[in-house]
């Protein structure tokens, strides 16, 4: 077994440590149930699980401040989470019942919450760019300071609808930041074999857009550039791109068998460079927590996704008449 890095401790408390550690944690177990609820017919349709992702949204939302808007594609639960909805909602939604945050009629891809200011998961591949510059555009216009992070993979960077997304973002000076998941692989193809030009985030040179790349299985770097990238968009001075160079341990969708990578480079990353397990180290080694005091919030965190897991077995399927709900947007009468 090769030996994982020991890693430098940073100039971070300890509360934060143990609040990115729970975070990542409950995305992980959650995913893990989702998993097997799935394999045990209970969640139907596509399921895209986040496992090995975990700190690229727990690290940006560390970044966020209330009222910041999220968008992303279909591989959304963990957003979902991190951005504190509740895990009963989400995995009633993820087996179509009631309780779900959208009563049973989204499944996995597609979950709202305008409280949490989350605004999907989207199944169609690139789909949330340009939504997500119109939800910047919508706060650019009022005038209230609020930044958009826009998710999408290293698949939908080829996409043409990003670049045109690119050029009004800067030509408007949209508060958004584009969030490049880039986790090696879009479904079956890796980046290698499907582009040309890896760096994916200098593609905004050609419009204009500052960015960088950042180290995804790192939560600590992944909030110091996200850090950066919204002090640009708060500054007024447009959008910014984050490249976030991840790694997903499960297949594309659970009916994925991952065929097109070896086993052994799926290990290599867990052993080596798994994000949960580095802030596990800097919490051990600069004395912030025992070994006890981990397990005892792993086995938190896994009775707060049995629960949910049971509340979703026990919400009852979604009436008839739930299909005709939430099909226009309601308008408040004009008055003379």
């Amino acid at each position: 077994m090769a030996a994982r890095k020991v890693p430098d401790l940073p100039n971070v408390s300890k509360d934060d440590l143990l609040k990115y550690y729970r975070e990542m944690l409950l995305i992980r177990r959650f995913e893990e149930k989702a998993g097997q609820l799935y394999g045990m017919g209970l969640i139907g349709g596509f399921c895209h699980l986040y496992i090995g992702q975990e700190a690229v949204v727990v690290g940006l939302e560390a970044a966020a401040e209330e009222g910041d808007k999220r968008i992303t594609s279909y591989r959304d639960h963990g957003h979902m989470l991190a951005c504190g909805m509740d895990p009963k909602g989400v995995m009633a939604e993820l087996t179509g019942r009631e309780g779900g945050y959208s009563r049973g009629k989204g499944g996995s891809m597609h979950m709202f919450s305008k409280e949490k200011h989350f605004y999907g998961g989207h199944g169609i591949v690139g789909a949330q760019v340009p939504l997500g510059a119109g939800l910047a555009f919508s706060d650019k216009y009022k005038g209230n300071d609020r930044v958009t992070f826009t998710y999408f993979g290293d698949g939908a960077a080829n996409q043409g609808q990003v670049y045109e997304t690119y050029n009004m973002a800067e030509l408007w000076d949209l508060p958004v930041i584009f969030v490049i998941e880039n986790n090696q692989y879009a479904m079956g193809t890796s980046v290698k074999r499907s582009t040309k030009s890896p760096t994916l985030w200098q593609r905004g040179a050609a419009y204009g857009i500052e960015g960088e790349a950042v180290d995804g299985m790192d939560v600590l770097a992944v909030k110091e550039a996200g850090q950066r990238a919204v002090a640009h968009c708060r500054a007024g001075k447009g959008p910014y791109i984050l490249e976030v160079m991840t790694y997903r341990y499960r297949g594309h969708s659970m009916s994925d068998p991952a065929k097109y990578r070896s086993r052994e480079e799926v290990q290599k990353m867990r052993e080596e460079r798994d994000a949960i397990e580095h802030v596990r180290d800097l919490l051990m080694q600069g004395g912030h927590a025992t070994d006890e005091d981990l397990k005892a919030i792993d086995k938190e965190i896994k009775a707060i996704v049995n629960e949910a897991a049971e509340f979703a077995k026990d919400s009852p399927e979604p009436d008839p008449a739930e299909l005709w709900t939430d099909i226009y947007a309601k308008v408040a009468p004009q008055t003379a």
